[in-house]
């Protein structure tokens, strides 16, 4: 009995250590993986990129995993002045992949040592780019005609100026010569891209106060252009006034003229007639007067001599 005991316990020491030494030769590579095989810290034998099943020895060496797919790098925002001496604040991203996975072992040594040497390099290059343009270069990609946003008093027209280089071809000289860089690091860059630009601070203030400027300036200008206009409209309507006035004063002076006229050619029709005529005709002048002159509580001193005293008289004999 204690014999198959011994035996039991021997044959399932045997599995175990066959399994472990199993597990410690194989090991398995994915479709997104390659690895770096090291013996003592140091790569045995080129790296493993083909998924499958691989064999090591086991306990001596170790495996080193390394993603294949394109990976990510987003830098911190950095102050950076442009050559036009702009200050602003220019947040990059980029994308890169491991090309040479033992390259990369030996140079890097891992992927945080990768995003360290990246941020080198990028932000590095970027400085020295953006430095080398001013900021239209940078902020633009293409000439264009400015737009209107229906925005009043905005001014559009040819107002923006024309750049060279411009935006793109900035991110396309960054990546050129990151790459160069980097050429020896077993990666490779697929794409650098500003995301963000921004003035700093101080710079920002000023930007505020020459905006609210342009739109006081453009105010003020809004506010004597109506001045202007309402000069011009009062002075018209003076003008046409004045036209009226003078039309309606030589159209009265020619009825009054026209009608002293007739009343002076009636007057002296009228003396050209009898004595009875001009009698009458005086009498009804007379009586026009009194009318004109008097009502039921006017008193008056007459004349013996007058000419209205006579026509009264005259009145109360025939009455």
């Amino acid at each position: 009995m204690k014999a198959n005991t011994t035996k039991l316990i021997v044959t399932l020491s045997v599995i175990l250590v066959s399994l472990l030494l199993i597990l410690e030769c194989v090991y398995k590579v994915k479709e997104t993986e390659q690895v770096v095989v090291t013996q003592f810290g140091k790569p045995v034998g080129e790296a493993k990129i083909t998924p499958g099943l691989k064999l090591k020895m086991p306990f001596i060496q170790r495996t080193n995993y390394f993603e294949k797919r394109y990976m990510e790098w987003d830098g911190d925002p950095n102050q950076v002045p442009t050559k036009d001496k702009k200050f602003i604040f220019v947040d990059t991203y980029a994308r890169w992949q491991i090309t040479d996975p033992l390259q990369f072992f030996k140079r890097l040594t891992d992927e945080r040592g990768a995003q360290s040497r990246l941020a080198d390099i990028l932000d590095g290059e970027t400085r020295d780019h953006i430095a080398g343009h001013n900021l239209e270069e940078v902020v633009r990609s293409v000439n264009r005609t400015p737009v209107s946003s229906g925005l009043i008093g905005e001014e559009t027209g040819d107002t923006l100026n024309n750049i060279t280089t411009g935006r793109q071809k900035i991110e396309d000289m960054i990546l050129l010569s990151a790459n160069e860089k980097a050429k020896d690091l077993g990666i490779v860059i697929l794409d650098v891209r500003i995301k963000r630009l921004n003035y700093v601070e101080e710079v920002r203030a000023q930007i505020y106060e020459r905006m609210k400027s342009e739109r006081y300036r453009i105010a003020e200008r809004f506010r004597s252009e109506g001045q202007g206009e309402a000069s011009k409209i009062n002075g018209e309507k003076e003008r046409d006034l004045k036209t009226i006035q003078s039309e309606a004063f030589r159209t009265a002076e020619e009825i009054r003229g026209r009608a002293d006229a007739r009343a002076a050619a009636i007057y002296a029709g009228a003396y050209d007639q009898s004595a009875a005529s001009r009698n009458l005709y005086g009498f009804m002048k007379s009586m026009e007067t009194f009318r004109v002159t008097f009502d039921s509580s006017t008193t008056i001193i007459l004349s013996t001599d007058s000419e209205l005293y006579k026509y009264l008289t005259d009145f109360n004999k025939g009455l």
